[in-house]
């Protein structure tokens, strides 16, 4: 049985960010931007990159933030920045914890704790994206 897990949040937060460029049919259009390649894990969270819609807005290559994604020591936060509601309901469904985060717009906070959690972290930004479309 293997006892290891990757419990580092810049790692994870790599690993997500690895998941979404790579990534060529859910998430397809999405991209890591504003990354800053020198975080350092804070117990607050620390800025790592925002996750956005390419292309959106007026200007050629603009882009629409979806989601940030913090890092701590031990874990990656993605902090929905629209559709927090579809946010949450997908991280309940692939038993990702979750919880709303208290500031005007609403945002949902969805923790990413372990290395083999950032596969389903994928099902979080896709919901995320859907809904901004739909918005």
């Amino acid at each position: 049985m293997v006892t290891d897990r990757l419990a580092d949040g810049v790692r994870i937060a790599e690993l997500l960010a690895s998941e979404v460029t790579g990534n060529e049919s859910d998430l397809r259009g999405l991209a890591v931007v504003d990354a800053d390649r020198d975080v350092e894990p804070t117990a607050d969270g620390a800025l790592a990159y925002r996750i956005a819609r390419e292309g959106s807005g007026t200007d050629e290559g603009a882009t629409e933030a979806l989601a940030e994604v913090h890092v701590q020591p031990d874990r990656a936060l993605i902090e929905a920045v629209v559709a927090p509601d579809a946010a949450a309901d997908a991280a309940i469904e692939v038993d990702l914890r979750a919880r709303p985060k208290a500031v005007h717009p609403p945002r949902t906070l969805v923790f990413v704790e372990d290395g083999a959690q950032v596969k389903r972290a994928l099902a979080v930004l896709e919901a995320v994206g859907n809904a901004s479309d739909d918005e």
